[in-house]
């Protein structure tokens, strides 16, 4: 049996538990979670993609004629019905027969597009939806080792831009010259990968995402994008690969903070050495058995004792989603498990400066293991 068959069987058993008889799956992600189906045109196109499980029947993916190729090729599931534009009821014309007489309809508020959700409301009552939302997170949370073989390869893919990126970094180097190295070597490692241990030959090895990346006074736009300002000696670099550590669709978040040849403003070494502080805090007391928002206060205690503001969240778990369930932060109580990963930051942030280091990890039996790794001594991130 597949991955996608075994999740598939596991949504269906969680749905009879739920006493929900049909699930309608818009996420993208969770769409390719259950079924391997990827790369079609979504709601910004005005195209919906919707897919259907029953409890105890066949499941059913609505999607775009125009992506009917695709999703005879991708998708495993047990019908597809493709709507054309203009013709007919286009992707409503399934849906009638599905929802009448369905006493509960599971869906995902924060993910179905309005148009289709006004649909659904037009045909099921209130008291009739159910939110599926917790049941896919919860079995989200435990990555196969299919999965975590992903992770550990998104790693590397993650390390190769690491490298390119700081070796691209000078006085007189524009940004994007070094969001165009850190693309190159992770789409060239990721490609390696992809020939050496998948069959996946739909799969594309580019590296996606806008290089987030900040240097000298936009160093405090946290999520600045590579531009054309020139970087100069002395000045600090922010590179950040939350959106591009991406292989096979697992996503990972790593970055870090440099300087070009030397730190020109020395107050910046202080607060780099909290924000590496409080990533180890953060790293002691993570592992299994301890609550999510535990290894958040030892982050946050780090960082407030050094006289700096309550910082964001230390970290949040990661995988076919950029955010998954749980996060490190105060009020997740969730109880962290082998097999879970997460992204850990360690962070601060003053008027005119900030500093942040992140990884990613695998929760162990033993702790957990590092998947991304690149050196963060202050000695080693002046370039």
């Amino acid at each position: 049996m597949s991955n996608f068959a075994r999740r598939m069987e596991t949504f269906r058993n969680r749905l009879t538990d739920a006493g929900i008889d049909a699930a309608l799956i818009t996420d993208d992600d969770n769409v390719y979670y259950l079924t391997g189906y990827y790369d079609y045109l979504h709601m910004e196109f005005g195209r919906p993609t919707i897919l259907v499980v029953s409890r105890d029947g066949d499941s059913l993916l609505i999607t775009p004629m125009i992506d009917l190729v695709a999703a005879e090729s991708l998708a495993r599931v047990d019908r597809i019905a493709a709507w054309n534009d203009g013709m007919g009821a286009e992707w409503r014309a399934e849906l009638p027969a599905i929802l009448k007489g369905t006493a509960s309809v599971g869906l995902e508020p924060d993910h179905m597009p309005p148009v289709v959700r006004a649909f659904v409301d037009e045909h099921v009552g209130a008291s009739g939806l159910k939110n599926v939302t917790p049941i896919l997170a919860d079995m989200r949370m435990i990555k196969s080792a299919e999965e975590l073989q992903l992770a550990r390869h998104a790693g590397q893919v993650g390390g190769a831009m690491m490298a390119a990126g700081r070796a691209a970094i000078g006085d007189g180097v524009p940004e994007y010259e070094v969001a165009i190295a850190t693309s190159q070597a992770g789409t060239r490692k990721a490609a390696e990968l992809l020939a050496a241990h998948y069959d996946d030959a739909d799969m594309s090895p580019n590296t996606q995402f806008l290089q987030i990346m900040a240097s000298g006074p936009e160093i405090t736009k946290t999520h600045h994008r590579a531009s054309t300002r020139i970087m100069r000696r002395g000045e600090p670099v922010f590179l950040c690969f939350c959106g591009m550590t991406n292989f096979h669709r697992f996503k990972l978040g790593f970055d870090r903070t440099f300087w070009i040849e030397e730190i020109a403003d020395s107050s910046q070494a202080a607060v780099y050495e909290v924000a590496v502080a409080s990533q180890g805090a953060a790293l002691e007391a993570l592992g299994p058995g301890v609550t999510a928002e535990s290894v958040h206060a030892a982050y946050s205690e780090v960082i407030q004792t050094a006289g700096y503001e309550y910082p964001f969240r230390c970290g949040r778990a990661t995988g076919f989603s950029f955010l998954e369930h749980p996060q490190l932060v105060t009020g997740d109580t969730t109880v962290l498990q082998p097999g879970m990963v997460f992204a850990v930051d360690g962070s601060v942030s003053v008027s005119d400066f900030r500093a942040q280091v992140g990884d990613s990890f695998i929760i162990t039996e033993e702790g957990y293991e590092p998947i991304t790794d690149h050196p963060k001594a202050l000695e080693d991130v002046i370039l």
